[in-house]
């Protein structure tokens, strides 16, 4: 298995027991394969979920220009939403685990189809 095999086990496992959800492996890979190098730099692989400027930043790069969705308030709620499940205190939110649990909060799979 190579690093990106061993990342998306880590993921996978996150989602199981930080999360409370069973991952759909097909669509976490996708997920992996779509945030491109950033999964291998610390600092870009994680979401800093009390930066007001990260979370535009998913917002705008991921939700919108990604997943095609309309600016709109119901954007930082399901941000909000995503890193309460993952768990506010958990240091390391994963930037493909939380890009994978918005494309499920808004439905959004068909993107990655």
């Amino acid at each position: 298995m190579g690093k990106r095999d061993d990342l998306i086990a880590q993921y996978a496992d996150d989602l199981k027991n930080k999360c409370n959800m069973t991952p759909d492996m097909d669509l976490l890979t996708k997920v992996t394969i779509g945030c491109g190098p950033a999964i291998y730099s610390a600092d870009a692989a994680t979401v800093a979920g009390t930066q007001k400027h990260e979370l535009e930043t998913v917002k705008n790069n991921f939700l919108i220009k990604k997943l095609g969705l309309a600016d709109g308030p119901n954007l930082m709620e399901g941000i909000n939403s995503v890193l309460e499940t993952y768990g506010k205190s958990e240091r390391n939110k994963y930037r493909p685990v939380v890009y994978y649990m918005l494309t499920k909060h808004f439905g959004k799979e068909s993107v990655y189809g």
